[in-house]
Order: structure tokens, then sequence, then C-alpha cells
């Protein structure tokens, strides 16, 4: 397999899970700690050499793009002001990776999404990262599925596992264990109910495929709402080709969720030292 130089983060949904906070506000660009969720997502792919991200947005979602641009008044701002931290922090942002976007004109799936962006990925594997899930550990979540579908020459995707009241939530995976962590997909379905879940391996947002996705996406019927589903068209790719799955380590925050977006703030600020004290005293006034 060759290296993978391309990531799709589908950013074009509504947020409606984070409103009334997203009503003019892109869900990805709503704060943990001191980051807007999208430049944590954006982060992992560069630590995981990752080039080239390809944004799937909407017309109200121009923000997400800018964050990734250079502020020339702002840094001139900064800059007569002397403060040179800052300065050098909002350009590294810019300078992290090459931005491309293109537009999903209709809301109809995350496999809907990803096919939106075949032109830019072209015939090469790629990865996919949902806009909306962090994930945090020492080695790089997308990292992790990289280097199996590189040593396996497969499709790979990420799986954690939820427990048994929460499967009906996900994609779950079956599939054997080949080795620690690493599993042999043989089938996948999508939010099962419980007594039908063939284990309790949940598919999160983190994928490394090859470009053959492209032609079972266009093979799926759509669902519900006109939905074409990206499970779907991972399934058909499993059975035609193989897949594997990896148990990804370390931890995960979905923050279209707002119990773990402000458990996410809270992780985040307890790191930093000037903080830290602080915080933990105030906290405490809450905690009965």
């Amino acid at each position: 397999m060759r290296p993978i130089r391309k990531v799709v983060i589908p950013v074009a949904g509504w947020g409606t899970r984070s409103l009334p906070a997203t009503k003019n506000i892109p869900k990805e660009m709503l704060p943990i700690y001191n980051k807007p969720v999208i430049q944590y997502v954006v982060e992992e792919a560069q630590q995981s050499k990752i080039e080239d991200v390809i944004f799937v947005t909407n017309r109200d979602k121009s923000v997400i793009e800018d964050h990734f641009d250079y502020n020339l008044q702002l840094e001139s701002v900064l800059e007569r002001a002397g403060k040179l931290d800052k300065l050098e922090e909002v350009r590294h942002v810019a300078e992290m990776v090459n931005i491309m976007s293109v537009r999903q004109k209709k809301q109809l799936g995350l496999g809907h999404a990803v096919l939106c962006a075949r032109g830019l990925v072209g015939d090469e594997p790629f990865a996919v990262m949902v806009g909306d899930d962090l994930m945090f550990s020492g080695k790089p979540g997308i990292g992790q599925l990289i280097d199996v579908a590189l040593s396996e020459n497969m499709p790979v995707i990420g799986v954690m596992e939820v427990p048994w009241e929460k499967v009906s939530r996900y994609g779950i995976i079956a599939g054997e264990e080949v080795s620690p962590g690493v599993f042999r997909v043989s089938d996948m379905v999508e939010k099962p109910a419980q007594h039908e879940a063939p284990s309790r391996l949940a598919i999160v947002g983190r994928y490394v495929l090859t470009p053959d996705i492209f032609d079972h996406l266009q093979e799926v019927k759509p669902g519900i709402g006109g939905e074409i589903q990206l499970t779907d068209a991972l399934r058909s790719l499993a059975h035609a080709r193989g897949m594997m799955a990896v148990r990804m380590e370390g931890t995960r925050f979905d923050a279209g969720d707002w119990a773990e977006f402000l458990t996410a703030n809270i992780y985040f600020a307890m790191q930093d030292e000037k903080l830290h004290t602080e915080l933990t005293a105030l906290l405490n006034r809450f905690v009965m």
C-alpha cells in the first residue's frame, strides 16, 4: 500500500446535538480548552505524517478553512504588541498542513460526504477522520490504523469496546482477533439491537480506506432520509477484498455529546500547570 498522504474530514453536518451553541458557529469550532475541536483532529493527522487535509464542508462553514489560514491583521497586532509566543501559535496553525475543501451540497450522510471527496482523493489510499471525534493517546489514533494498513495492505477501521447497553448507537463488527488488538473483519452491522450485536466492538470515527471504496459507495442504496451510510459500503468492501480493525488505544471524547465535551474541557485544562490548582479548587466547590 502506498503511504497515506491525504485525510478526508467531513464537517458539513448541522451539529443539531449541540444546539443552540451551533446555531451560527460550526460544532467543529467550539473550543476544547484553548483550541477548537477541529484543530485537535487536524493535529492528530499531522502527527501521523498526513500532508493534505480535505474538508467536506457546506456554504456556512468557511470559518473552518479560515482557521487554518494566515490572519495577517491579527499577526500584525500581536507582533506590534510584542506577543511573540501568541504570534508563533497562530502562524503554526496556518502552516500545519495543506488545506483543500469540497462542498457537500446536500446532507445525505457520512458515506455521501466521503464520496464527495473522490475527485480530490484520486486513486490513492486515504484516511477518514470524523470531525467531532477526539482521540488522545501516546500514538496518534489514525497513526495506529495507518501502521496496520501498510503492513497488511488492507483497509482498516478503528474500533473501541462499548458497554452492551450502548451497542445500538454504533456500527458493530464481527471478526477474529489475529494479533493483540487487531481483528480480521468478517461482518458489521449498523446500530444493532443488543441481542443482535455480534460483539461490543464499535466503529469509531477513524478509517484508512482504499480508493475502491468509492465504487462501493456509489452502489449503496440510500436508507432513511435518503442518507448513504458509510457502514454499508464498508461491509461491501470487507466482503470484496478483506478488512482489518484496530482496537484503538487511548481516550476518546465525542464532542457532540455535552457531557463528553465538558469533560474534555476539564481534562485538557487540568494538564495546564497554571490552571490546575485554581481549577481543582473551583471544581471542588461543586462536588457533593
